[in-house]
């Protein structure tokens, strides 16, 4: 067995059990996972989280998105993510509260939101590419939460709430280009004689 292999049986372990009694240092020990994992249990969840985000990228290329509407790729990726993670959403809503897993969780959901963007193709390599990225990193840490909290069969509630927050973040783009559009027209030089 390689290493990810092993990681991979480790967090399957934990899994199974995260969901009723929460992650924590006992759990990785009865599993027999702390030589995987010497960093403990948050690097468990990072671990985790990586694995969701390669599935996500599988899933995201196999899709060809190119052919939807920017909003509806980026609504494509949350979505998707959320899909992943569905069969293990109690570890999931206990993995977001875990302490020493919030530096690791930040970092993840910056690569989710690259993944998310890049297969929407997305090519920025300004202002854009950051601003973007931490815009949709924001968007899904929300949308999460709205998540956690969402029991219905259909999870129509998180959805709705994904597509107020994608709506916002057009509104917020199209004023900042207009904002943009102002200010190089007041820089602009004046044509005409000056008296």
């Amino acid at each position: 067995m390689t290493d990810d292999d092993d990681a991979r049986a480790v967090l399957g372990a934990v899994l199974a059990r995260a969901g009723q009694e929460g992650f924590s240092p006992a759990l990785l020990t009865s599993v027999q996972g702390d030589a995987v994992f010497p960093a403990g249990i948050a690097a468990v969840v990072a671990f985790w989280a990586s694995e969701i985000d390669a599935a996500l990228e599988q899933q995201l290329v196999a899709m060809e998105l190119a052919a939807l509407p920017v909003r509806a790729r980026i609504r494509v990726g949350v979505l998707s993510r959320l899909a992943l993670l569905k069969p293990h959403k109690d570890a999931a809503r206990k993995a977001a509260l875990l302490p020493q897993a919030l530096g690791d969780s930040a970092t993840s959901l910056w690569h989710t939101a690259d993944i998310i963007w890049r297969a929407a193709g997305d090519r920025s390599t300004d202002f854009n590419f950051y601003s973007k990225r931490a815009i949709l990193a924001a968007v899904l840490s929300s949308t999460m939460v709205a998540w956690f909290g969402d029991d219905s069969d259909d999870e129509r509630h998180t959805a709705a709430f994904l597509d107020a927050r994608i709506d916002n973040v057009l509104a917020y783009e199209k004023l900042k280009a207009r904002f943009k559009q102002a200010c190089a027209n007041s820089t602009a030089p004046q044509s005409g004689n000056a008296s």
